[in-house]
């Protein structure tokens, strides 16, 4: 099996950075995790050679590649990495930034109290934003939150506080008018890449009754299962895992964690002990994606405990924040297939290259 030679930690060396660990360490990444490696080969014939060359730099790259798998054990998660993915070339940012200026000058949100639907408890209104009600609902009580300012990628930390206190007032309200739905999530599908059908920028806001959502019930009830086991806190010992690798840093009491599972290219976790502590660490976060890393178009989940008491239990579930670039603006096909949908993500971009960034973005680098 080919081992890298470099000492710059990456997915590539993760096996060697998890046997250097303490043996506490080591039994706590390998209760979670498994990371395994393979090989795959091809031939490139003669006249595909210049290709290669030009795209992927050298022939024998694509002719024998590695690939890193690193799974769940808890959640059945997990993700196959593939460096050799990261080097298809991509338009620059420049058309992309470009592309968001002129879809905005058509921006159907340019009056949004004119244009909008509101909620029956009436529209829930600052400085940074707005409230409507959703026209297509995803759920019973289904809504958004529209942003004042219409580019979705020119958010400051004012701004982005200013609209998690929207959502927040939002949840609270809502679950006034129907206290059954106690259920909270948030989320935010950035440009047309992420799933946004308008570029003015919006969060979305839901509560469901009975139940949580079903990937959040599933992740809950994984992590209860793991406490039963281990008699040890999942997302506490998720943290660990990351910290002792270094991927993980820390803003006040918010977590950011670089994903060793991705579920797409660059996954950041942030745990958060509720989420109007998560607004500076966010911010950071969302301007190290546009400033660094140069993300134009992401999806945001926000994962929330029940916002008053439910039957199940939710200890030690903390506030979670999922963040995942979903590429360059200009591509024309999806990012996600078969593979993703159905059977187990692959994933071309690093986590320790995202770490680096976090770190540099927070000051431990």
């Amino acid at each position: 099996m080919r081992r890298s030679t470099s000492q710059t930690p990456s997915i590539v060396t993760l096996s060697d950075l998890v046997a250097r660990l303490s043996s506490s360490d080591q039994s706590r990444f390998n209760r979670i995790y498994r990371v395994s490696s393979a090989e795959g080969y091809l031939r490139v014939p003669p006249p595909m050679e210049q290709w290669v060359r030009q795209q992927f730099g050298a022939v024998e790259a694509v002719e024998t590649q590695l690939i890193t798998r690193v799974d769940n054990l808890v959640t059945s998660e997990g993700t196959l990495f593939n460096s050799v993915r990261a080097r298809r070339p991509v338009p620059t940012a420049m058309a992309e930034a470009m592309a968001v200026t002129a879809a905005l000058q058509h921006d159907v949100w340019e009056h949004p109290e004119a244009v909008t639907a509101e909620d029956t408890f009436g529209r829930i209104t600052n400085e940074h934003g707005l409230t409507a009600a959703n026209v297509a609902k995803y759920d019973s009580l289904h809504s958004i939150v529209v942003f004042r300012e219409p580019d979705p990628l020119a958010f400051t930390k004012d701004s982005i506080a200013g609209q998690i206190d929207l959502a927040q007032r939002w949840f609270k309200t809502a679950n006034a008018t129907d206290e059954e739905a106690r259920y909270p999530y948030l989320l935010w599908n950035c440009l047309w890449r992420a799933g946004g059908s308008v570029v003015h920028g919006h969060f979305q806001v839901a509560l469901a009754r009975g139940r949580h959502y079903a990937k959040i019930e599933r992740l809950r009830r994984d992590a209860e299962t793991y406490r039963g086991n281990h008699n040890a806190q999942y997302f506490e010992d998720v943290y660990t895992v990351h910290k002792s690798l270094g991927l993980a840093v820390e803003k006040g009491k918010v977590r950011i964690l670089a994903s060793l599972t991705p579920l797409k290219e660059r996954e950041i976790l942030l745990f958060v002990p509720s989420l109007h502590l998560a607004a500076e660490a966010l911010f950071m976060v969302l301007r190290m994606y546009r400033d660094t890393l140069k993300v134009r178009s992401f999806n945001m989940g926000v994962l929330m405990p029940p916002l008053t008491q439910a039957s199940e239990p939710w200890d030690g579930f903390p506030t979670i924040i999922r963040l995942i670039d979903r590429g360059i603006l200009e591509a024309r096909t999806s990012d996600i297939g078969g593979m993703e949908l159905f059977a187990q993500n692959v994933v071309s971009s690093d986590p320790f290259d995202v770490a680096r960034a976090l770190q540099a973005a927070f000051g431990k680098g």
